[in-house]
C-alpha cells in the first residue's frame, strides 16, 4: 500500500491536501473504495465525489473529493490512500465518522420538569455530537431557569466517551428562586421611581409573584424597559434623554436581586410652530385640527407619530396610498421649542384592482366580500382597509384575518389581499355549568355559526339544572338574500325556579333587522309565549293570572363603535328598545329599556367600562304579569345581593299549625317585582396571565328596583367587590365576591357573597 494522501480535518474547517505522489499521480483508476464507515453507507459517500472507476488520478481531483465528503457533515477525519493494483491504483477514502449521542440524561432538577429541561437543551438522542453545540445547550438551560427566577442555577455538562457512541450528563444545580426585590433608578427628577416602575414590563417580587410571575428577571425584557422608560420621557418633552444600561447585581443576604438604571434627563421642551408645505389637500386649519400635537404644549414624540399616522390616513382615504409625510424639526435650545413642519408628497392617485380571498377552505367568498369596506374599482381607503379587517374578526369564524396590498395591472392600481384563518365554527357539546342564580346545569349543544359556509348561524341546544332547563332551536341568516337584511326564528321551552315562583314558557319568534351604518343597526321581532306560573310561595298572593299568553312586537336600535365585540377596550354600546304586548294573547303591556355601555382603554392593557341602564314597564289595561316586572341582583346586576331579590316586596302573616293543634302566625316575604329599574356598573379589568387568558376585575354597582308608588333613582342600593374571569375550556368562568354597601336587615348578607359561573347556558 502507498498513501497518496492524509489529511485530518477534525473541527477544522478548512482542508490542506499534500501534493500527489510522483508514483500515483497520472494513474489510471481501477477502483474506488471506502473504509471505516460503520454508519453512513458507501453508496452515499460514493455519490457525493466525481471521481469514478476508469478516470486518471490527479491531486486537485482528489482535493475536490475529499473537500466533498467533509462537507457532508458526518465525519471527523478524511483521508485519501492508494493501493497499487493491476492495470492502475485503488483509491481509497478512509473515514472516520463523528461519535453519536445515544442518551442524555439530565440530573439536579426538581423545581422544572425533565421535559421543560430537555425541551430548552434542543439536543437529541441519535445526533451527531458537537462540542461546541453542548455548551450552547448548556447555555440555553441557564438562560431558562434565569427566566424561571433561578439566577443562581449552575448548570455542568460532560460527555462520557464509548467507542464512537457519546453520553451527555447534564448536571443542574438550581439553588433558590431569586426574584427582583427593588428597582431603583438614578438621576430622575422629573418622575417619581413608582412612575417610572409603572411604564416596566418588569415587575418588583410581591406576594402573588408566584401566580403573575412579577420580580422574575429576564435580561431581554429588562433592555425593553429601557426603551419604555426612553419612551416615557421623549413624550413628555425631554427629547435629550439617556436611559442607561441596567444593572443588576445580587444583594449580598442573597434574598433577591437589585436593579438599578441611570437616567440623564436633560431638558423638557415645548412645541413651537406647526406649520405644513408640500402637496396639500386640505386647509392648513383642517389639518392642523387633527393633530395630537399643539402649540405651546409639551413635545411628545408619540404625538408627533401618531401624527404622522393620520395625515398619512387622511391623505390615504382620498385615494393617495403613497403619500409621504416627512416631519421636518427645528430645535430652539434656548426657547426649550421645537418647530414642526408636515411636508407632504402625495403621488399619485391609487384605486382598488382586484380583491383575492385566500384561506377560506369553508366559509364562501361572498361572506367575506359583504364584510369589505373597499370595492374593486374604487380610489384606496386606508380607514376602509382597517374597517375591513375589524369586521371579519367580528365575524367569529377566523382566528386570523390579514389584509395587504400589492401592485395591481398598472401603477395607479392595488390588489387587495384578504387571507383567513379559519376556525371552528360548528361545536358538538356536552357539559356541565354552574351559576349562582340557575344552580348546577347539565347542557348538551349542537351549534353553528357558519352554515354551510354561508355565515347562517344555528343553534340546537339543551340545558337541564336543579333550577332552570332550556330547550332551544334556532336559524338565523345575518345576509338574508344576500341583502343586509337579517331573517331568523327560534322556538324554545324554558323552565326556571324563581325565589318564589316557578316559571315555564314555551314559544317561539321571528326576528329581522337591517343596518342604518356602519355602526348603527335596528332588530324588529315577533314573539308568541304560552306560559304557566306554579309552585308560588304561600307569602306571595298578588298574582293574578297563573296561565298567560304573550303576543308582542319587539324593536331595537344599537349602535356599537367598539374595536372587538367579543372583548371590547375602546368604544361604547348603546341601545334602546321597545316591547309591547297585546297583539293577541291575554297579557297587555309595554316595556321601555334603554342601556350604555363605554370602554376606556387604561396604561397597561387594562380596561375601564362603565354601563346604565334603566327601564319601564306600564300595563296596558290589565294589570303586569309578575314574571315581566323588573328584579335585580346576582352576577348580571347587583353583585352581593342574592339574585331577584332587589325589588319591591310585601311580608305576608302565614298561620301555622303544629302537632298539637296550636295556631301560630310566621311572617314571610315575597318579592313581588317593580315596573322601573335603574342600573349602574363600573368595572376595572386587568390582566392577571395574560398567556391563559386569566383577569381581574374590581366593581362598584349601584341601582336599583321601584314600584309603582316609588321615584325612579329616588333610593340606590350599592356595593363593591373584586374577582377574575377566564375564557375557561368549558366556556367564560367569572369568579366574583360583592360586599353590599347598603345592607338591608334580614335579608342581605352584610358580609358579601359569592357570584359564579361558568360554561355557557341557552
Amino acid at each position: 500500500m502507498r498513501r497518496l494522501y492524509a489529511t485530518t480535518f477534525g473541527i477544522v474547517t478548512a482542508c490542506v491536501i499534500s501534493a500527489p505522489s510522483a508514483h500515483a499521480e497520472g494513474e489510471k483508476i481501477v477502483d474506488i473504495k471506502v473504509r471505516g464507515n460503520r454508519r453512513v453507507e458507501s453508496a452515499a459517500i460514493l455519490n457525493a465525489i466525481k471521481l469514478k472507476a476508469g478516470d486518471i488520478l490527479y491531486g486537485e481531483k482528489v482535493d475536490a473529493d475529499l473537500r466533498s465528503i467533509y462537507k457532508l457533515g458526518q465525519f471527523q477525519d478524511v483521508k485519501a490512500e492508494t493501493e497499487k493494483a493491476d492495470g492502475g491504483v485503488v483509491l481509497v477514502y478512509a473515514v472516520v465518522e463523528k461519535p453519536i449521542i445515544r442518551e442524555i440524561k439530565i440530573e439536579g432538577n426538581k423545581e422544572l420538569s425533565t421535559e421543560k429541561v430537555r425541551d430548552a437543551f434542543g439536543l437529541k438522542a441519535n445526533t451527531i455530537f458537537s462540542q461546541k453545540e453542548l455548551s450552547l445547550a448548556a447555555k440555553k438551560v441557564k438562560k431558562l431557569y434565569n427566566d424561571e427566577g433561578y439566577y443562581l442555577a449552575e448548570v455542568n455538562t460532560r460527555s462520557e466517551t464509548r467507542g464512537n457512541d457519546i453520553r451527555v450528563v447534564v448536571s443542574i444545580t438550581e439553588g433558590e428562586k431569586i426574584l427582583i426585590k427593588n428597582i431603583r433608578f438614578e438621576g430622575n427628577r422629573a418622575f417619581t421611581a413608582r412612575k417610572l416602575r409603572g411604564v416596566m414590563e418588569t415587575r418588583e417580587k410581591w406576594f402573588l409573584s408566584w401566580l403573575t410571575g412579577a420580580g422574575t428577571y429576564k435580561d431581554d425584557v429588562l433592555k425593553n424597559d429601557v426603551a419604555l422608560i426612553a419612551d416615557l420621557y421623549f413624550n413628555n418633552g425631554y427629547i435629550n434623554v439617556k436611559v442607561g444600561e441596567p444593572e443588576v447585581r445580587l444583594l449580598p443576604d442573597k434574598s433577591g436581586l437589585e436593579v438599578t438604571i441611570g437616567i440623564t434627563e436633560g431638558e423638557q421642551f415645548r412645541t413651537g410652530s406647526i406649520s405644513f408645505k408640500g402637496d396639500l389637500l386640505e386647509r392648513e386649519d383642517v389639518l392642523a385640527a387633527a393633530l395630537k400635537l399643539k402649540s405651546g404644549e409639551i413635545f411628545s414624540r408619540g404625538s408627533l407619530r401618531a401624527d404622522v399616522l393620520t395625515l398619512t390616513d387622511l391623505y390615504a382615504d382620498k385615494g393617495y396610498a403613497f403619500t409621504n409625510v416627512n416631519p421636518l424639526s427645528k430645535v430652539n435650545p434656548e426657547q426649550k421649542t421645537i418647530d414642526i413642519t408636515f411636508d407632504f408628497e402625495k403621488g399619485e392617485k391609487v384605486y382598488i384592482d382586484h380583491i383575492n380571498i385566500s384561506g377560506n377552505a369553508k366559509t364562501r367568498d361572498k361572506v367575506l366580500r359583504r364584510e369589505m369596506k373597499v370595492a374593486e374599482g374604487e380610489t384606496y381607503s386606508s380607514t376602509g382597509l382597517k374597517k375591513s379587517k375589524q369586521n371579519l374578526m367580528n365575524l367569529g369564524f377566523f382566528e386570523e384575518a390579514n389584509i395587504s396590498t400589492t401592485k395591481g395591472s398598472a401603477d395607479n392600481k392595488l390588489d387587495v389581499n384578504v387571507d383567513v384563518k379559519e376556525k371552528p365554527t360548528g361545536t358538538f357539546s356536552i357539559g356541565a355549568g354552574y351559576s349562582s342564580l340557575d344552580g348546577l346545569i347539565g347542557q348538551g349543544s349542537v351549534s353553528q355559526g357558519n352554515f354551510l359556509g354561508l355565515g347562517l348561524k344555528g343553534n340546537l341546544a339543551a340545558s337541564l339544572g336543579g333550577k332552570s332547563s332550556t330547550y332551544n332551536a334556532g336559524l338565523t341568516d345575518p345576509y338574508f338574500f344576500d341583502t343586509r337584511w337579517t331573517l331568523g326564528g327560534d322556538i324554545y321551552r324554558t323552565e326556571r325556579d324563581y325565589l318564589d315562583f316557578t316559571r315555564r314558557s314555551t314559544g317561539g319568534d321571528i326576528k329581522a333587522g337591517h343596518p342604518l351604518g356602519d355602526t348603527m343597526s335596528t332588530l324588529w321581532m315577533y314573539k308568541y309565549e304560552d306560559k304557566k306560573i306554579f309552585n308560588v310561595s304561600q307569602a306571595l298572593r298578588v298574582v293574578p293570572e297563573t296561565t298567560s299568553t304573550t303576543s308582542s312586537i319587539y324593536a331595537s336600535i344599537t349602535r356599537n363603535t367598539t374595536d372587538y365585540r367579543l372583548d371590547p377596550t375602546t368604544g361604547m354600546v348603546n341601545n334602546l328598545s321597545v316591547e309591547l304586548a297585546g297583539l293577541g294573547g291575554t297579557n297587555r303591556f309595554a316595556r321601555y329599556f334603554a342601556d350604555t355601555s363605554v370602554f376606556f382603554p387604561m396604561k397597561w392593557n387594562t380596561v375601564l367600562s362603565l354601563r346604565g341602564a334603566i327601564g319601564y314597564i306600564q300595563g296596558i289595561g290589565k294589570d303586569i304579569p309578575i314574571d315581566e316586572k323588573f328584579f335585580a341582583g346576582g352576577i348580571s346586576t347587583l353583585r352581593g345581593y342574592e339574585g331577584r331579590s332587589v325589588s319591591p316586596s310585601i311580608i305576608t302573616n302565614i298561620e301555622n299549625v303544629d302537632q298539637n293543634g296550636q295556631k301560630t302566625t310566621t311572617p314571610e316575604r315575597a318579592f313581588i317585582g317593580g315596573d322601573k329599574e335603574a342600573i349602574f356598573n363600573a368595572e376595572y379589568t386587568f390582566p392577571l396571565i395574560k398567556a391563559a387568558g386569566l383577569k381581574g376585575v374590581l366593581f362598584f354597582d349601584a341601582g336599583n328596583v321601584y314600584g309603582e308608588n316609588q321615584d325612579m333613582m329616588s333610593s340606590f342600593r350599592m356595593s363593591y367587590g373584586a374577582g377574575i374571569r377566564w375564557t375557561s375550556p368549558l366556556g367564560p368562568l367569572r369568579l366574583e365576591y360583592g360586599i353590599p354597601l347598603n345592607p338591608r336587615d334580614g335579608i342581605d348578607k352584610k358580609s358579601g357573597r359569592f357570584e359564579f359561573s361558568i360554561g355557557s347556558f341557552f
